[in-house]
């Protein structure tokens, strides 16, 4: 089944990687795994054999291949015991390296992407922070511009790669008022001053570092700004996708390989005079997981053609981080139960798999926040769009506060006037009114012009902001939101008909 998907070449490529591993990094994996650390030298080495940037532009050192060889990569890289050794790269490939590469001038690429695929660089991304988790939009740490320096105060949590990693591509506050479009992303060089960090210790992942990072005064050049300042959120939303595709390749071949290692334990483990794989109730519990798993693996490789077809799959990729991950957890719970008391042993890496597996549903988005946005999708009939529209985007975790969302005319008024000026022109005036703030726009020139004046206005509409703003990201469709009283009118009805070729 695989082969409609990865090529001879892949194939190859597999075999090749393969035999890396089995020389240089699993025999190592135990040791690594007690110092809590894996040495360096082994990343220069994956780059010097070309296993690094393989879909990067080749004038910073990458290879340019299609996403299949990164699939390749991640699945091997899973199987070798070890969640913390196949982690810490993946956070450089997929996680905080592409957001210089995607919106990073040409000379932060120029400075950092050459590091990152020779290996002698290793990043990380910082978004987490004890009171922001998946609530991306609710961050605390702010980056205050003072002349040709962001000055950075505050912390992050749970971050990869953070100590002995060299940089960190991070989410700050710009405009600290401004909720998810005050959101910009920073370089910050890991031994800048007032940079410092504190070793976690976790239950899994024991081979990665994993850190509390704090910024006290941190001075980062206005250069280190990835894309436009404001648009962080939105790059943001639009790299978790990468980042939840890869966390479910990462998941069915935690699978694979815990079913891979238990089928060995159990074709060599007796009882009752024959080995336990020829227990039926063993057996059809094995024909099971493979059934779920293989099933599981064809969903994300499809999600895995979407995304290297160039297609901004935010309900298949939830979907498939979603199902991988827990499915994971499962697989690993029931394959420890094979091994019986030699599974609590931490001899048998089956008890490592355990540990490593449990995180799958809580990085990059956890499995709560991932059915939230499905249930958005094909329940709210919302619609999510790339980086690039900042009207439609995934949304932050709701707490209740409206403003502190981002909900607030201010903060989405660049959103509006971009979307309005795109759209055809109305051909006559348009008002909301949100009951003491108005947002007139203006369609009688050659484009619809926005402003927030109190003018008088062929159509007006009295809408909530909470559900304006809802409107012009997608999630309330317009003839729904008349039809549920949600928007009145008052005047022309012409004009608020068009309110979906203005806003859809």
């Amino acid at each position: 089944m695989n082969s409609y998907y990865f090529t001879e070449e892949h194939e190859m490529f597999r075999e090749s990687l393969k035999a890396f591993l089995q020389k240089e990094v699993i025999p190592n994996i135990d040791q690594w795994e007690k110092d809590r650390r894996i040495p360096r030298e082994v990343w220069k080495k994956m780059g010097d054999m070309g296993f690094l940037g393989l879909s990067y532009p080749e004038e910073y050192g990458g290879s340019e291949l299609d996403f299949f060889y990164d699939v390749v990569f991640c699945e091997e890289t899973c199987k070798v015991f070890s969640g913390g050794f196949s982690i810490t790269q993946n956070v450089v490939q997929y996680m905080s390296a592409p957001y210089i590469l995607k919106y990073g001038s040409d000379d932060l690429k120029k400075k950092y992407l050459p590091g990152i695929i020779s290996g002698d660089l290793i990043s990380s991304i910082g978004i987490s922070e004890p009171s922001a988790g998946s609530d991306a939009a609710n961050i605390k740490t702010t980056a205050i511009k003072n002349g040709d320096h962001y000055v950075v105060n505050g912390s992050k949590t749970f971050i990869t790669n953070a100590v002995y990693g060299d940089f960190i591509v991070t989410v700050v506050k710009t405009d600290p008022n401004a909720g998810p479009g005050g959101v910009s992303l920073l370089v910050i060089d890991r031994d800048t001053e007032g940079v410092s960090a504190r070793k976690l210790d976790k239950l899994g992942w024991h081979a990665s570092d994993t850190a509390e990072l704090s910024f006290d005064d941190v001075k980062v050049p206005v250069g280190n700004l990835i894309g436009e300042e404001g648009q962080g959120f939105y790059y943001l939303m639009g790299g978790l996708q990468l980042e939840r595709l890869v966390g479910a390749v990462m998941g069915y071949s935690g699978c694979e390989s815990a079913i891979e290692y238990s089928l060995q334990y159990m074709s060599e483990r007796k009882a009752f005079g024959r080995t336990i794989n020829k227990f039926q109730v063993l057996r059809h519990r094995i024909a099971q997981l493979v059934s779920e798993v293989e099933a599981t693996k064809q969903f994300v490789l499809h999600c895995s053609r979407m995304h290297n077809d160039g297609k901004y799959a935010v309900k298949e990729c939830s979907m498939a981080k979603l199902l991988a991950s827990e499915l994971s957890d499962k697989v690993s719970y029931q394959c420890l139960q094979f091994f019986g008391g030699y599974g609590y042993m931490e001899e048998y890496k089956i008890a490592r798999m355990f540990r490593d597996s449990r995180i799958g549903t809580i990085g990059g988005g956890t499995s709560e926040i991932m059915r939230e946005i499905i249930a958005k999708m094909v329940i709210d009939d919302v619609s999510y769009q790339a980086a690039g529209n900042s009207a439609s985007v995934e949304p932050a975790v709701n707490n209740g506060n409206g403003d502190s969302n981002g909900n607030g005319l201010d903060a989405i008024l660049g959103g509006i006037q971009s979307k309005a000026e795109s759209a055809k022109p109305l051909g006559k005036s348009l008002k909301f009114d949100f009951g003491g703030q108005q947002l007139h726009i203006d369609g009688t020139g050659e484009k619809n012009q926005v402003t927030t004046q109190d003018n008088d206005a062929d159509c007006t509409v009295d809408i909530s902001l909470e559900d304006f703003n809802a409107l012009i990201r997608g999630q309330l469709n317009p003839m729904t939101a008349m039809m549920s009283g949600k928007l009145k009118i008052k005047g022309d009805m012409g004009v608020a008909m068009k309110l979906q070729s203005l806003f859809g």
